[in-house]
């Protein structure tokens, strides 16, 4: 199977051993992974925040640079959900517009089914729950609002982790509860994000978890800000990280 990386920003230029783990983990279950290097930003900042010409011009890039691939796998619930839900919309408006024509509308609709979450990619088309990880650590998993009620992962991610060996999952209270950052929303509301951190970092270490995993970078960073500030002792991983891990690498 011919299966792109889609990085998204944050991870490109925050976090991009995220990236690594996800090819190193998807290599290890027969994977040809390749990673298209004239991928840009999806257009999710630029539509959240009224944009939507610049947003649609960066979903026809999108589509331009991902065609011809079998799936589109990317480490983060909140950018799969902006080419799943947002891109048929703006390919819907841009077409009534005469702004593009309906083949554009086409190839949205054919490539949108094939944009993945990790933990969906690894579930529902490899098939997989058990990838051969190895991460001895006590973990509680955050599911992002973009995971949850966007793309609708469900335990997806919780099935993968309950079989990486020594790995012990503990859940964490108000789990489906925002965590604050939603973006730009902790820009224009500061004060009201960081109370909303503060009640979910005081769920994260009422755990005893040595790790919070999440499937976005971009929450974990907010989160875990506020967990080094308050020198809480518990570390920030990525899905991919964990899954990645092999007794091997530990």
């Amino acid at each position: 199977m011919r299966v792109a990386l889609f990085i998204t920003c944050v991870n490109d230029t925050l976090f991009p051993g995220t990236g690594q783990a996800v090819v190193t983990l998807l290599r290890r279950l027969g994977c040809d992974v390749e990673f298209p290097q004239a991928q840009t930003c999806c257009g999710q900042m630029h539509v959240n925040t009224g944009y939507p010409e610049e947003g649609t011009r960066l979903a026809r890039h999108f589509v331009d640079v991902f065609a011809g691939y079998d799936a589109v796998v990317a480490p983060s619930g909140s950018c799969a959900a902006m080419v799943r839900e947002q891109y048929p919309r703006l390919a819907r408006a841009a077409t009534a517009s005469r702004a593009a024509t309906a083949s554009f509308a086409g190839e949205v609709a054919e490539m949108v089914p094939k944009v993945h979450d990790l933990s969906e990619f690894l579930v529902d088309v490899l098939g997989v729950t058990d990838v051969g990880a190895y991460f001895p650590h006590r973990v509680t998993y955050h599911p992002t609002c973009h995971s949850l009620r966007g793309l609708h992962l469900g335990d997806r991610p919780t099935r993968l982790l309950e079989q990486v060996r020594g790995l012990e999952l503990v859940p964490l209270p108000g789990a489906e509860e925002c965590c604050g950052f939603g973006g730009t929303f902790a820009v224009k509301n500061p004060a009201i994000s960081a109370a909303m951190c503060g009640d979910k970092v005081r769920n994260v270490t009422s755990t005893g978890a040595e790790v919070l995993c999440a499937a976005d970078n971009s929450c974990l960073m907010h989160i875990g800000g506020t967990l080094a500030r308050q020198r809480a002792g518990v570390r920030i991983m990525h899905l991919a990280e964990i899954l990645a891990a092999t007794e091997a690498t530990r």
